[in-house]
């Protein structure tokens, strides 16, 4: 089992077989998740008070706007009492654009638009890194942008300051990639969290947001929580507590109220649909235009102030504008201009190469739209519809799934914001139809479609279908050849090969048994050499080291063997007999059977009589206890290298449980570790100090599905099998042979 590796946890936190090893460890992982967690907090209350303090100093002091807060956050700096400037309005957000262009564009390029896809696109592509630089740059620039009057959210620029240290950490402590991805989507989590003071929403949100179909990064999940929830207390205990929103009691009582709930999801939809279509045609239109990027920023301000000239609730966050729409206090007409004056300057301050977050935006509008369908139903069925606040409760949520494809966490983000719990029901159903109705579009085009496609698990998915495949699945595809007999003259074979097309040659003896194998590599240099033709026979040729496969082998150790020589094909034998010849298997069929099954798996197609589906419903059911080795050879922890060296000569495995007293496992030797025990000469050295120290372990009542990607991913041999009660107790071993062979004994006969 070369390599020091020690047993994958949860989260893939490495865990100690001991006991304490393993609260220890684990206190280890939760100290980094809430130190995540805090830095997160402190980056929402920095961010939060430079929002403040650029609004202060752009709106009220230099244009006399001065945009009503929501009712959960009241104002740090008191307001003026300059009278509007509306001209003003249309020069102060350029003003931020240019300071923004130019910052962005001058230290960190990436950091333009909304930080939740670089941060989703850092996860499946980058894996997991993001600059150093970049969550510094994007909470200035987008302080800067939306403060002056820029349409934004908070949520972006946030989620990278989240984002951003939990990669810096996972660097700093030269954790894996798998790892430093988890601690990238905490981070995440943990800053939406804690701004929108919504902790639990903030990490469904992190595993939700990665992908279009519905579909949860669960390792996240649990660090994710944990991160935000210490955000959220950082940032509360500051700003104080309570939700963002303060809403009256609304309760659903009428199932007939669902009817405009569905009409609602419609409008939501049709919105939704122009925000995403025109966020993203103003982004490839400003990247057309010929100016530099630096001002690309301030010319999408400039058309924002235009469009605030007209329509000041439109500019900046617009929260204070969805609280008052929740409490009834906006006539349509304002709500129409709110909703698509929001659209508008929302594409033109991000789109144009700003800074700032595109979730706010749509939470106010979506609350505009669900206050306009409310108001139009109340006044034509009052007694159906008796509380239009209802609805913008339920459009926030509504439209942010049909953009977003993140209808689960949406739903709770939107009951933490409002501190509204009693309208799950209808939000369920507008979320759900707006997220099917919606599926096309998205705000975040770093989404991919699922695991399978993402390059996060695009390893992991690779070993998980090669290893449910076998061998015997390809007989059909095998190329049949005539083999070479050992006596056969090298004159002979020279004649041989002009008449085929074979490029490699088993050599069989006079019963036909497979006892070499060359290629024409091997005899090229001499292929054409008239002394040797009657001196050399085959067999001298043949290499009598045979790598070869069976039947019941899986194509992940298949495509190991192709490339330990750099084989193009491979001899495939009986299982019970490896001398008789079934034929040749191509690397290339291999590969186009894989990518069959890939098809087959992205399409929801099966083979024929699902026998792919069958395997792997059977990995999911069979325990590791049912086909583990109960007594397996072990190695004694105080075996001297010189007693090890008979030990293997005796026993011809390749991995050995090392063991102390009562069968307590302290890690596993393989025959590479003693190689390279004896290539340093002391043989004094024991078993405990040659083998491998912590070793990866399989559960008794573990699935064999979850033993196969271990044992996969990790090339093992053998896993040693330990009970969940006592984890530093050996109590078996099971290796790949003994996967498939329960494999085998659970598949019903056909």
């Amino acid at each position: 089992m070369g390599g020091k590796r020690g047993r994958q946890g949860w989260a893939g936190v490495r865990v100690l077989p001991l006991r304490y090893g393993m609260v220890t460890s684990g206190g280890k992982w939760v100290s980094y998740y809430v130190l995540i967690g805090i830095i997160a907090g402190l980056g929402a209350v920095v961010f939060h008070y430079l929002c403040q303090a650029g609004t202060y100093l752009f709106l009220d002091q230099m244009a006399g706007y001065r945009p009503p807060p929501p009712a959960g956050e009241g104002n740090l700096f008191p307001p003026g009492d300059h009278p509007l400037i509306r001209w003003a309005l249309v020069l102060v957000p350029a003003l931020g654009g240019l300071l923004s262009g130019w910052l962005v564009y001058t230290f960190a390029p990436e950091a333009e638009g909304h930080g939740t896809d670089a941060a989703i696109d850092a996860y499946h592509n980058k894996g997991g890194q993001i600059r150093g630089r970049i969550p510094f740059i994007k909470t200035i620039a987008s302080a800067l942008t939306i403060s002056s009057g820029g349409s934004g959210g908070r949520e972006g620029p946030i989620a990278q300051i989240g984002a951003g240290f939990g990669s810096f950490l996972a660097t700093r402590l030269k954790l894996s990639e798998r790892q430093r991805r988890i601690m990238l989507a905490a981070g995440m989590g943990a800053g939406i969290g804690s701004i929108f003071r919504a902790p639990m929403a903030g990490a469904l949100f992190a595993a939700e947001v990665l992908y279009r179909d519905p579909e949860f990064e669960s390792d996240v999940i649990i660090p994710a929580g944990i991160s935000s929830a210490v955000a959220y207390c950082v940032f509360c205990v500051v700003f104080g507590w309570g939700s963002l929103f303060k809403t009256q009691d609304y309760v659903f009582r009428n199932p007939l109220e669902l009817g405009p709930y569905i009409v609602l999801s419609f409008v939501l939809v049709g919105a939704g649909i122009l925000y995403v279509k025109s966020f993203y045609g103003i982004r490839d239109l400003a990247r057309l235009i010929k100016i530099p990027n630096h001002i690309k920023p301030a010319l999408g301000g400039l058309c924002t102030g235009a469009v605030g000239f007209f329509l000041p609730q439109t500019l900046s966050f617009g929260y204070g504008y969805a609280q008052m729409a929740l409490e009834n206090r906006l006539s349509i007409l304002f709500l129409l201009g709110l909703a698509f004056g929001k659209i508008a300057t929302t594409s033109l301050s991000i789109g144009s190469g700003g800074s700032g977050g595109v979730f706010g935006p749509s939470v106010v509008i979506g609350g505009a739209l669900g206050g306009v369908v409310g108001q139009i139903f109340h006044s034509f069925f009052p007694a159906l519809v008796t509380q239009p606040g209802a609805f913008v409760v339920v459009g926030m949520a509504g439209f942010f799934a049909a953009v977003s494809n993140a209808p689960i966490s949406t739903i709770i983000f939107v009951s933490e914001m409002t501190d509204s719990y009693h309208l799950l029901l209808p939000g369920m159903v507008v979320c759900v139809l707006a997220y099917l109705l919606a599926r096309r579009w998205t705000i975040y085009e770093m989404q991919v479609k699922g695991k399978i496609d993402s390059n996060a698990h695009r390893g992991d998915f690779f070993i998980d279908v090669l290893a449910t495949i076998r061998v015997q699945e390809l007989l059909p595809k095998l190329r049949p050849v005539e083999p070479v007999p050992e006596d056969m003259t090298f004159k002979q074979f020279r004649e041989l090969f002009r008449s085929t097309d074979l490029t490699y040659f088993p050599v069989v003896d006079h019963m036909n048994r497979l006892t070499g194998i060359f290629s024409i590599n091997d005899v090229r240099g001499v292929l054409f050499d008239e002394a040797i033709g009657e001196l050399v026979r085959m067999k001298d040729v043949a290499k009598t080291d045979i790598i070869y496969t069976t039947p019941s082998e899986d194509l992940n150790e298949v495509l190991k063997k192709f490339t330990v020589r750099n084989l193009n094909r491979l001899p495939v034998v009986k299982d019970e007999d490896h001398t008789v010849l079934l034929g040749m298997l191509d690397r290339r069929e291999v590969i186009e059977y894989y990518n069959k099954r890939i098809s087959e798996a992205k399409s929801g197609e099966t083979k024929e009589g699902g026998a792919a589906d069958l395997e792997i419903a059977a990995l999911r059911t069979v325990m590791v206890g049912d086909v583990m080795q109960r007594s397996p050879v072990v190695v004694d922890a105080d075996m001297k290298l010189a007693e090890i060296r008979t030990f293997l000569e005796k026993y011809r495995f390749k991995s050995f449980p090392v063991v102390e007293g009562q069968q307590m496992l302290v890690g596993v030797l393989s025959v590479s570790d003693v190689h390279r025990a004896l290539q340093k000469g002391n043989e004094s050295l024991t078993a405990r100090e040659i083998g491998t120290a912590n070793p990866v372990t399989a559960f008794e009542k573990e699935k064999l599905f979850s033993a196969l990607k271990k044992i996969s991913s990790g090339d093992f041999s053998i896993l040693p099998v330990v009970s969940r009660e006592s984890p530093e107790r050996l109590v078996g071993v099971i290796s790949r042979r003994d996967i498939m062979t329960g494999l085998n004994d659970a598949l019903p006969e056909r």
